[in-house]
């Protein structure tokens, strides 16, 4: 893959991750440790990320440059 992807590699896994867990905790203290939760936790997730990804996407370059504003830079760098 060329390098220009990057970014959006890293949009796809870090939402992809990040959706998971956060639909897992989400559905587990919604419904429980019921019998058919790993289908209901994958179709929840799969619904996140549909969001997460064109919103990290979009979010990414304002985080980088508040993080550049709030970290010191080092003279000559």
């Amino acid at each position: 893959m060329h390098p220009r992807f990057a970014p959006y590699l890293f949009g796809l896994l870090l939402s992809g991750f990040m959706s998971f867990i956060v639909s897992g905790i989400a559905t587990v203290r919604a419904a429980g440790l019921v019998t058919n939760l790993p289908s209901i936790w994958l179709e929840c997730w799969l619904t996140s990320w549909v969001i997460a990804f064109p919103v990290v996407l979009l979010v990414a370059p304002m985080v980088r440059r508040l993080v550049a504003v709030m970290v010191r830079q080092e003279p000559g760098r």
